[in-house]
């Protein structure tokens, strides 16, 4: 079983991702491993209701790529218990938008986990994000990349983790004291 990086600490992972064929082709719905599975997004379009109807909701999550538009799986955010986001290469920033589309203007509650070319030196950016769990490459160390989040003591500008910039946040202390 590998691990992630979830909520700061690195736990196992029972979630299997399912992934496209070298072709392109999905797999069929009633092929897929037992156990909880992460589908693409154009899978659960193609098979939905069998996806539905053969797991629980804890059993169940979607994963969104760069061009797979956020707002289609609201609708089902009560049918499954994580989204992931995928970053096929490093330098592909569009899940960071996805990521704060899906926290800020849809309110995702659920796991939001980075799969794909997770690193290092992008995790703190992730969470600020609005990211929870981290798949961090495999050929990666995971104990090295969880100290990504000691980095940085202070944040200036604002993010889903911390809304006000930091010039706002010091003028309210200043303003409390006074």
């Amino acid at each position: 079983m590998t691990s992630i990086i979830k909520n700061r600490s690195v736990v196992e992972d029972d979630w299997t991702v399912v992934r496209a064929a070298e072709d392109g082709t999905l797999p069929a719905a009633d092929a897929l491993p037992t156990g909880r599975v992460l589908v693409p997004f154009a899978l659960w379009k193609q098979a939905r209701e069998a996806l539905i109807a053969s797991r629980s909701q804890d059993a169940l999550g979607v994963w969104l790529a760069p061009d797979d538009e956020p707002a289609d799986l609201t609708a089902d955010f009560d049918k499954i218990s994580l989204i992931g986001v995928d970053f096929p290469v490093f330098r592909d920033g569009r899940g960071y938008s996805t990521a704060r589309l899906l926290r800020e203007r849809y309110h995702w509650q659920g796991e939001l986990r980075a799969i794909g070319d997770v690193l290092r030196d992008h995790l703190n950016f992730m969470f600020r994000c609005g990211f929870d769990a981290f798949a961090v490459r495999a050929d990666k160390d995971i104990h090295d990349a969880l100290r990504a989040f000691e980095e940085f003591s202070v944040q200036y500008q604002s993010a889903f983790d911390t809304p006000q910039p930091l010039f706002r946040r010091r003028a309210a202390l200043e303003s409390e004291r006074a």
